[in-house]
C-alpha cells in the first residue's frame, strides 16, 4: 500500500470527490456517481477529524462543492451541503472552545438557511429533503443545548420563530402547529429553569389572551379547529399545572386543577369542542390517578395476591361477552368526536 503523508490523502480524496460528483452532473450514470461523491465526501469528512484545521477547511470545500452542484442535483446535494454545515457549525464550536448548549446556538444557521432556501425553491423536488435536513439540524440544535435549560428555552423558542416563519407559506400552515408546541415548550423550559413554584402565575396571562385570541378566530370563521384556536391556550397552563401538581405534596393545587380542567371538559362537551373536551379529560384523568394512586397501591396490599388477577380475568371476561356491544359504543364515541369542530 502507498504510505501517503496525511495531507496528500486529505488532497486525493477531495479530488476524488470532486470528479466523481463533476461526473454525475455532466454524465448520464448519476446514480452510480453520486453515490460515489457521498460515500468518498464522508470518508473525507472522517479522515480530516484527526486535524482540527483540516477539519474546518475540508467541511468547508464540501460545502462549496455539493453547493454549486445543487444547480443539477439538488434533491439530493442540497441537503448534503446543509449536513455538512451542521457539521461545520459543530466543529467551529469545538474549536472555539464552546459548551454544546452554545455551539447548539451556531447550529441553528442550518435550519435558518434551508427555511429560506425552501421559501426560494417553491414546489421544486428539492424543497421537502431540504427541509428534512433543516428540521434534523434543529433537532441536532435542541439536543446540544439539553444540558443548559436558560439555552434550551432560547433554542426552542428560536425554532418556534423558524417554523412559524416556515407557516406562513400558503403550502406550509400545519407548520404552525410545531411552532405553537415549540413555543409553548420553550416557556415549559424556562419555568423549569427558574425553578418556578407556582406557574399559574406565568402561564395564565398567556393563556387568557391566547383563548381569547382563539375564541374570536373560531367565531369569525366556525370552520376553525379547535385545536388550533384553543389547544395552544390551555396547554400552555394545563400541563406546566399537571406537572407542579404532581410534585405537590400538598391537596389545594391537585383539587383546584382538578375543578379547573373539568369545566374546561364540560365546555368542551357543550359546545361540541374536541381540543377542550380530550385535553381537560385527560388532565382531570391524571390528575386523579395521581391522587388516588396511594388508595388503591394500599387497597391492592391489603387484598390477598390472588384478587387483582382474578379481577383482571372476570373484566377480560365481561369485555368479551359484550365485546359487540361495546365495539357499537366504540364506535359511537368515535362518531362523536369526530364530528365535533
Amino acid at each position: 500500500m502507498l504510505e501517503l503523508p496525511y495531507f496528500a490523502g486529505l488532497l486525493i480524496q477531495g479530488a476524488a470527490t470532486v470528479l466523481v460528483l463533476t461526473a454525475a452532473v455532466f454524465l448520464r450514470q448519476q446514480l452510480t456517481a453520486l453515490l460515489l461523491a457521498l460515500v468518498t465526501s464522508a470518508s473525507l469528512a472522517l479522515v480530516a477529524l484527526a486535524s482540527q484545521t483540516e477539519t474546518l477547511v475540508v467541511l468547508c470545500g464540501l460545502i462549496a462543492v455539493f453547493a454549486a452542484a445543487s444547480w443539477r442535483l439538488a434533491p439530493v446535494t442540497a441537503p448534503t451541503a446543509l449536513v455538512h454545515g451542521a457539521a461545520l457549525a459543530c466543529a467551529i464550536g469545538a474549536a472555539a472552545g464552546w459548551s454544546p448548549a452554545h455551539t447548539g446556538l451556531l447550529v441553528l444557521v442550518v435550519p435558518v438557511i434551508a427555511a429560506l432556501l425552501a421559501w426560494r425553491l417553491g414546489d421544486s423536488r428539492a424543497t421537502v429533503p431540504v427541509e428534512v435536513a433543516g428540521a434534523a439540524a434543529a433537532v441536532l440544535a435542541i439536543a446540544l443545548a439539553a444540558t443548559d435549560l436558560p439555552l434550551l428555552a432560547t433554542v426552542l423558542a428560536l425554532c418556534g420563530v423558524i417554523a412559524a416563519g416556515t407557516a406562513i407559506r400558503a403550502d406550509r400552515r400545519p407548520v404552525g402547529y410545531a411552532a405553537a408546541a415549540l413555543f409553548v415548550l420553550a416557556i415549559w423550559v424556562r419555568l423549569a429553569a427558574w425553578d418556578v413554584s407556582t406557574p399559574e402565575a406565568y402561564t395564565l396571562p398567556v393563556t387568557i389572551p391566547a383563548l381569547l385570541v382563539g375564541a374570536l378566530r373560531h367565531r369569525r370563521d366556525p370552520r376553525t379547529s379547535s385545536w388550533t384556536a384553543y389547544a395552544p391556550g390551555l396547554t400552555a397552563t394545563l400541563v406546566p399545572s399537571l406537572f407542579a401538581a404532581w410534585g405537590d405534596p400538598h391537596w389545594t393545587r391537585p383539587l383546584l386543577l382538578g375543578l379547573a380542567a373539568l369545566l374546561v371538559t364540560l365546555a368542551g362537551a357543550r359546545h361540541h369542542l374536541q381540543a377542550p373536551l380530550l385535553l381537560g379529560g385527560a388532565v382531570l384523568l391524571l390528575d386523579a390517578l395521581h391522587e388516588l394512586a396511594p388508595y388503591i397501591v394500599q387497597v391492592t396490599d391489603a387484598l390477598p395476591r390472588w384478587v387483582p388477577p382474578a379481577l383482571v380475568g372476570l373484566l377480560l371476561l365481561a369485555l368479551g361477552a359484550t365485546y359487540e356491544h361495546r365495539l357499537r359504543d366504540a364506535r359511537r364515541m368515535r362518531h362523536f368526536l369526530t364530528s365535533m369542530h
